[in-house]
């Protein structure tokens, strides 16, 4: 049995106009006071306003007020999740760590490295679908593109716009890219958690070394895997469709730095993997994985919810509508 819930709960920030606007009408009724007795006689001021009625106008305000603090409940949405619509699963969270600088475009073999990672992470998360997966891309700078989900159509659909020219700054930022991560890690409670940072290494960050060492009294496993050759490939322009050359003319080289890789592994712990073939880079992390302790999380992006707004707008709406049929007149005697 579930318990009542809001969907939109900010939305209850609304009610605080609540006293807000009672005080504004108290202060406006003592003003009103206040400006009658100075207009001059009382007796000529009351013959004035004689069919009106203070109290109607009050009520009028009232029915006003209540209206709209059950539009902000409204609005906020709340439901109840339906019975047997949850299941516990058991897995680990894992965020995905995937390099999409131009180097990426790189076409060691007969495919580019970016669309070699796509492969590698699809199988990922169809061998242990059991996990939670978040996305981090990173270039020149890094954000977290997918938060911890177990939405794994979600996750493809993610992975398969990733593209260089998601993010404009370009380089081969990893340390952001760790530092995103542990950020997208901030709702995994007591869970194993582990990075898989997908990159071909082609930089000289120096402190990603010294933060995968301080993830490891964070209870962070970091896997690093290592896309390209040492040999190197020519980078393809997704512009021109040409290789990029320096500013001699030359094909530039972007070449796989797998000693950077192998010790940001080595320092939280973890394996460094050659993505030479997707599946066996699968089988490498899920025989990894099978040692984690996995704990059981319930999944609520399966639950069904029965929504009670209607409970909150029915009254609102038959409010509003006695508020504009109800005089704020008193009845002329004839």
């Amino acid at each position: 049995m579930f318990d009542l819930q809001f969907q939109y709960p900010q939305a209850l920030w609304l009610l605080v106009a609540v006293p807000v606007l009672l005080f504004l009408f108290l202060f406006y009724l003592l003003w009103r006071k206040k400006a009658v007795k100075k207009i001059g006689d009382p007796v000529l001021v009351k013959a004035l306003y004689k069919n009106h009625s203070q109290t109607k106008t009050i009520i009028k305000f009232c029915l006003l007020l209540v209206a709209f603090a059950l539009g902000c409940i409204s609005l906020a949405n709340p439901r109840r999740a339906e019975p047997g619509g949850n299941s516990a699963r058991k897995g680990i969270d894992v965020i995905i760590a995937l390099d999409v600088s131009n180097s990426m475009l790189a076409a060691d073999v007969s495919i580019t490295r970016l669309q070699k990672a796509r492969e590698f992470i699809n199988n990922l998360v169809k061998a242990m679908p059991e996990n939670r997966y978040g996305l981090v891309l990173f270039a020149g700078h890094a954000y977290v593109q997918m938060p911890l989900t177990y939405d794994h159509s979600a996750t493809s659909l993610f992975v398969a716009s990733a593209n260089p020219s998601t993010i404009t700054s370009q380089g081969t930022g990893i340390k952001e890219a760790l530092d995103k991560s542990e950020i997208a890690f901030a709702n995994s409670e007591d869970r194993y958690k582990a990075i898989v940072l997908i990159t071909d290494g082609e930089t000289h960050d120096e402190g990603a070394v010294t933060t995968a060492t301080e993830f490891t009294s964070k209870g962070i496993m970091i896997h690093t895997v290592g896309i390209g050759s040492a040999e190197g490939a020519a980078i393809i322009d997704p512009v021109t469709k040409e290789y990029k050359k320096d500013g001699s003319g030359n094909v530039v080289l972007s070449k796989l730095n797998e000693q950077l890789l192998q010790q940001i592994a080595a320092a939280a712990n973890g394996n460094y993997i050659n993505l030479k073939s997707p599946t066996d880079a699968v089988a490498q992390l899920k025989a990894e994985f099978a040692t984690a302790e996995k704990k059981a999380l319930v999944d609520t992006s399966l639950l069904n919810y029965t929504s009670f707004y209607w409970w909150f707008t029915a009254p609102m709406l038959l409010l509003l509508m006695m508020e504009v049929f109800f005089p704020d007149r008193k009845k002329v005697k004839i």
